[in-house]
């Protein structure tokens, strides 16, 4: 970490961050790989695992979701999940190396009538030691403070897009009340999770507008998911043109260089990617993934092909500080792993 640190700033001009993205390949990382050392180890990866609690039937028309209501993607409705469901799944998500659980609903905010069970998940996971994430939708401050409370550490809502591209992805919900539910979250003091996508038929200025809108933020996000498109049948977007990887790459890599203290994530589209993208992702400034979002069992192949990866690079898990009790934690633990969860693991990024 000899590399000089880059300044905290927020308050990056449309030109500069175009003139990042503009600059020669080469040049682009390796000023991103020097932001990032000064900044991280450069060979640890920030490692989440990601539940769906409830998914489909979403009010939103985000016309990249499989999830929402409006299209017909062939997936089916399901419930929120019970608590112990969520708690085994948690469970086997550490026993896989997860040092963050992240619980999604497809919903436009939750209701009242949902959040006691909410919380309870909230509670639970963090029990084990685990960091805890959510992404519910948009939130009022009596749900952010009440999420606050009961130890959530992280919330995401994605910005998606520019302000000025958004309209063309979703009319249910503006750019502002996106802006104003992570104003509440901050002001909760937990911390934020905020990033977009790529591929939707966005142009330069668009991603550029996106890292202006989440870097010019009074505090930078804690974590920036970087999600490719993953193109669904049945949504409009699933005929959208595949984006050039040497261009998701230069996005990784400006978001490093704007924000050199947040996780940067690797987030949707990482299993279309081969090993050698996903290499250069690193080197540009990723340092976090989500991993076994479709786990079955804790002998997941995907799992194991992300950890033969960071073998061959010589990347390690990042490890965190716990909060439980050691041996209450142990103790739910093995009661959870016993009874052997059937519960299925969602990409709910996506």
């Amino acid at each position: 970490m000899s590399a000089t640190a880059a300044p905290m700033r927020h308050d990056w001009t449309l030109a500069e961050v175009k003139a990042l993205f503009q600059q020669p390949f080469n040049d682009l990382l390796f000023q991103a790989q020097g932001v990032h050392r000064a900044h991280f180890d450069a060979n640890r990866v920030q490692v989440s695992t990601l539940l769906s609690i409830k998914t489909g039937a979403c009010p939103e028309d985000c016309k990249y979701c499989p999830q929402s209501g409006h299209y017909n993607t062939g997936l089916e409705k399901e419930k929120l999940m019970e608590v112990q469901k969520v708690l085994e799944a948690a469970a086997e998500a550490k026993a896989i190396g997860s040092t963050r659980f992240c619980m999604g609903a497809a919903w436009k905010h939750p209701s009242a009538k949902d959040m006691p069970y909410v919380l309870e998940m909230v509670k639970g996971v963090r029990a084990m030691g685990l960091e805890t994430c959510m992404t519910l939708g948009k939130l009022d401050k009596e749900q952010t403070a009440a999420l606050a409370e009961a130890g959530l550490d992280y919330y995401n809502h994605n910005l998606d897009t520019s302000p000025e591209f958004y309209g063309n992805i979703i009319t249910t919900r503006t750019y502002n009340e996106r802006l104003e539910t992570l104003a509440y979250v901050r002001d909760s003091g937990m911390k934020i999770c905020s990033g977009g996508i790529l591929g939707m038929g966005e142009t330069l200025d668009d991603r550029a507008g996106l890292l202006i809108q989440l870097a010019n933020l009074p505090e930078h996000p804690e974590s920036v998911p970087i999600n490719m498109l993953v193109k669904v049948k049945g949504t409009p977007l699933a005929d959208e043109q595949d984006i050039d990887p040497f261009d998701f790459i230069r996005m990784l890599a400006v978001a490093r260089i704007m924000m050199p203290q947040s996780h940067v994530r690797l987030s949707a589209g990482r299993e279309a990617m081969n090993e050698q993208m996903q290499a250069l992702a690193f080197f540009a400034g990723a340092n976090s993934i989500f991993y076994g979002e479709k786990l079955l069992t804790t002998a997941n192949p995907q799992a194991d092909k992300d950890m033969q990866l960071f073998a061959r690079l010589g990347i390690k898990p990042e490890e965190r500080e716990e909060h439980a009790d050691e041996v209450h934690q142990a103790a739910i633990e093995q009661a959870l792993v016993e009874q052997k969860s059937g519960a299925l693991f969602y990409d709910a990024t996506v």
